[in-house]
């Protein structure tokens, strides 16, 4: 077996430049399983399925597809599924199933891979039996600069049930590869390919150095043969066990416990930090503890504490990043919600507890009075807590950053802080429902002076925040720090 560290090292040692490319197999090497499941699965439960493309659709998806005869049959039966669907509607729908569930498939191998190729320059490809639609999301969110894939004939922006072009299946895909190579200029011998399947066997031959990503057991056979590395990656996506289950449920049970403990003695001792405190700071200790989740500031502890009252702001990918800064922040901060949120029942009287400041964002012709509230909050001491994203990210890959947050610290006249976090979604994704354990890493960086900042240089200097992001989660620090 060869390591990610090992593999991200020889990316490194590699020739710089577009002239060197990066060829990525889709299903079962960039993600875990295969895009179509998930498109099948839509089929099924919106009734969209008969008897006969029910069976024939598990019995594929149970043993995969072990020749070019069943690839053919497989992607007859797909595109008869699409024929007459407009263009645009399986653009959304390929869109909407990437988000909420082949997203969270990734192999976080595979992606620090695709980041060390970009970092030299490389040129990024997808190639892939696939059609368009399965594949182009990933590809965006890749970078890729080129995509290979199953393409589909279309009339009027309507699907024919007829894909055009060259079969894109084990000499297909090596065929593509050549054909690119010899269009594009480029070094075949110097570059990389990564797969999973046998299928890919002539594919893999096409470059100088391939990768055996989590191969089936006739690549494996071939490996061994050709000396070939092979990468062993995480489990991603799934039912969850009985393990995840039992972790799941200690995890929000440490944080309902605190919860309990913080009300009580809250109202006991007739205080809300009291109540922010137990239920931040204990219950976030306790309840990543038992999820087996470790939490490490490897750069720039001070910054937590050295700033107050500011704004943070952080990169968002999981449900968990809540539960992380209770935990690097312990207390003497909140967050910003939307003012309808101060009337859902539940969560409207916790948000009150937690001294969130609610804001009107329907009043856009008078913004700095929406944001009036959130100004005070930092006037009075209390720091605000505002993911720039606006919501938790797909992919690790980080968002545009809305201009929210460096408004409220230009109004208030305080500094802004940046937490980046690392690996958050890999215990639990944007849209898991368990966690896993882990480690998450974090980077607290230095306090950013907002006193010259003007409303028409904001956009300038939102720019200027998120690039020290990008930057960061880019050349991650390598010295680690146990965080309070």
């Amino acid at each position: 077996m060869t390591s990610i560290d090992e593999l991200v090292a020889a990316v490194h040692q590699a020739p710089e430049g577009p002239d060197v490319a990066a060829f990525f197999d889709y299903d079962g090497t960039i993600i875990s399983g295969y895009s179509a499941t998930a498109f099948y699965r839509h089929r099924i439960l919106s009734l969209q399925l008969g008897p006969v493309e029910l069976v024939r659709t598990l019995l594929h998806g149970a043993r995969g597809i072990t020749s070019e005869d069943e690839f053919a049959a497989f992607l007859e039966l797909t595109l008869a599924a699409w024929k007459g669907r407009t263009q645009q509607d399986m653009r959304e729908l390929g869109d909407r199933l990437f988000k909420h569930e082949i997203a969270g498939r990734l192999h976080a191998e595979t992606w620090r891979l695709v980041q060390a190729h970009h970092a030299m320059g490389h040129t990024v490809v997808v190639a892939s039996s696939a059609t368009t639609f399965q594949v182009e999301p990933m590809a965006e969110e890749l970078g890729a600069d080129y995509v290979l894939c199953t393409q589909l004939e279309v009339v009027d922006g309507v699907l024919t049930g007829r894909s055009t072009g060259h079969a894109m299946w084990a000499g297909g895909k090596a065929a593509a590869v050549l054909r690119l190579a010899d269009e594009q200029d480029l070094d075949l011998e110097a570059s990389f390919a990564y797969s999973n399947g046998h299928e890919d066997f002539g594919f893999l031959q096409t470059v100088g150095h391939p990768v055996c990503v989590e191969p089936d057991d006739g690549l494996k056979r071939i490996a061994a043969e050709q000396d070939w590395p092979v990468l062993r990656c995480e489990g991603r996506g799934g039912t969850p066990g009985p393990v995840e289950v039992a972790r799941t449920a200690a995890f929000y049970g440490g944080l309902a416990g605190a919860l309990g403990t913080g009300l009580g003695l809250g109202l006991l001792n007739r205080s809300r930090e009291t109540l922010l405190n137990i239920t931040g700071g204990v219950g976030a200790d306790v309840s990543l503890a038992v999820a087996g989740i470790d939490v490490r500031v490897v750069s720039g502890t001070e910054h937590l504490w050295s700033a107050r009252p500011c704004v943070f702001v952080f990169n968002h990918q999981s449900k968990i990043d809540t539960i992380l800064l209770m935990k690097l922040l312990r207390g003497g901060f909140t967050g910003v919600a939307k003012k309808e949120v101060a009337n859902v029942p539940g969560f409207g009287q916790v948000f009150r507890l937690a001294g969130v400041a609610f804001i009107d964002r329907a009043n856009s012709s008078q913004a700095r009075k929406a944001m009036e509230p959130a100004v005070q909050k930092l006037r009075d001491g209390t720091s605000l807590v505002i993911a720039p994203e606006g919501t938790r990210s797909a992919t690790p890959r980080l968002g545009p950053f809305k201009k929210g947050a460096f408004h409220l610290a230009m109004q208030a006249d305080v500094p802004m802080v940046p937490i980046v976090i690392r690996n958050a979604g890999e215990v639990m994704w944007r849209g898991a429902q368990t966690v896993r354990p882990g480690r998450v890493e974090v980077v607290v960086l230095a306090p950013i002076d907002t006193s010259a900042w003007k409303a028409k240089t904001v956009a300038a200097h939102t720019d200027e925040v998120r690039r020290q992001f990008v930057d960061t989660l880019a050349a991650w620090p390598t010295e680690s720090e146990v965080s309070p």
